[in-house]
Formats: structure tokens, C-alpha cells, sequence
């Protein structure tokens, strides 16, 4: 299962209780690259200039870290990936990755919310936790981003027919049983609201 949405439409936040609910466990690129920052990795020196900036890390090192921790052995009974895919050439990829472990795509789940709300929430976040890359021109620009390349994604998985839409615009719980409900409406989830 992919979780997507625009930075700051509660993604991570989703994933976890979707983990906790579904027993997979959730795997946040951003957080592997967060740690990858403070443990000063040479993955982590590299991508960090692109998060400062609000830019992609590149595919060649985020495909390397996805297929990485897609081969460790606590995905074998499922898995909730989140912050990748984010552009068409790493869904590709992705599609190569899972069908070499005889794995695939059971859902897409992209959580939706308007622009303003975002730059609101993730200057709050920004507050909260001091984040580098929480800072208005640097979000405006991971919302362009996002816009330009990850729609394309969305697209692809909607021509799937794997792709289900959730509005992840207010209270924490409220979104939570949004997702879980959708979940259990696809058939692929079924009885877990």
C-alpha cells in the first residue's frame, strides 16, 4: 500500500495509525532520510542540500533506499510506504522492485487538502519542531513540486483503478476514520473499520 498527498496533508501521521490498524509496517522515506541527516551518512550529507531546499532527492539515491528497505524481511507480510513514489520514473521502479519479490499495489491512498491549509499547517509544524525545511518559500516550493511532478503519479495509479481519494483536511481522528472507512470499502481491506 502507498500513502500519498501534498507535504503537509498529515501523511505520516496517517501512516502510522494505518500501520498500527492494518499490523504492515510503514516506511516514510522522508523519515529514512531524516535519520540518514543526523547520523551525517554520506546519503544523508547528499540529500540533505536537496531537503533544505525543498527539492526532490534525486532518483538514484531514494530508489537505492526504497529497494533497500523493500528487501529486509519485515515487509514480507505488507507494507504502508509513504513519500515515494513522487514522480513517474520512481513508480516504474517501484513496479521493478515489487515484481522481482513477487509483491504488487494493492492501493493507492492520497490524502487531499487545499494549499492554503497546507502552508498553514506546515509553518505550525515548522514551530513545533524546527524543521529546516518548513519555511514559507520553502514549502510554496515543495507545493509547486508536488503539483508539477507527483500529480502525474496520482494519475497513473487513478488509471490503475488502485487510486482512493480521502480528505484529509481536519481533526486528526476525524481523517483516521475517513481512511480506515475508505480502506474498507475497496474490498482489498474489508472489515477493518
Amino acid at each position: 500500500m502507498l500513502i500519498m498527498g501534498p507535504p503537509g496533508s498529515g501523511k505520516g501521521t496517517q501512516a502510522e495509525r494505518i500501520s498500527e490498524r492494518l499490523g504492515v509496517v510503514a516506511i516514510s522515506t522522508g523519515d529514512i532520510f531524516r535519520a540518514n541527516v543526523k547520523g551525517e551518512t554520506a546519503v544523508g550529507i547528499e540529500a540533505k542540500k536537496y531537503i533544505d531546499a525543498g527539492d526532490f532527492v534525486p532518483d538514484s539515491v531514494t530508489n537505492k533506499m526504497v529497494r533497500d528497505r523493500l528487501s529486509e524481511p519485515d515487509v514480507e507480510n505488507g507494507f504502508l510506504l509513504d513519500g515515494y513514489p513522487r514522480t513517474t520514473a520512481q513508480v516504474d521502479y517501484l513496479d521493478e522492485v515489487l515484481a522481482d519479490g513477487d509483491q504488487r499495489l494493492d492501493i493507492v491512498l492520497r490524502l487531499t487538502a487545499d494549499d492554503a491549509e497546507l502552508v498553514s499547517r506546515l509553518l505550525d509544524r515548522a514551530k513545533q519542531t524546527g524543521r529546516s525545511d518548513d519555511n514559507e518559500a520553502v514549502i510554496c516550493h515543495r507545493l509547486d513540486l508536488y503539483h508539477e511532478q507527483t500529480e502525474a503519479v496520482v494519475a497513473k495509479y487513478a488509471e490503475r483503478s488502485i487510486l482512493t481519494q480521502v480528505d484529509g483536511i481536519g481533526q486528526i481522528e476525524e481523517v483516521t476514520v475517513r481512511v480506515l472507512n475508505a480502506l474498507g470499502t475497496t474490498g482489498t481491506f474489508s472489515g477493518i473499520v
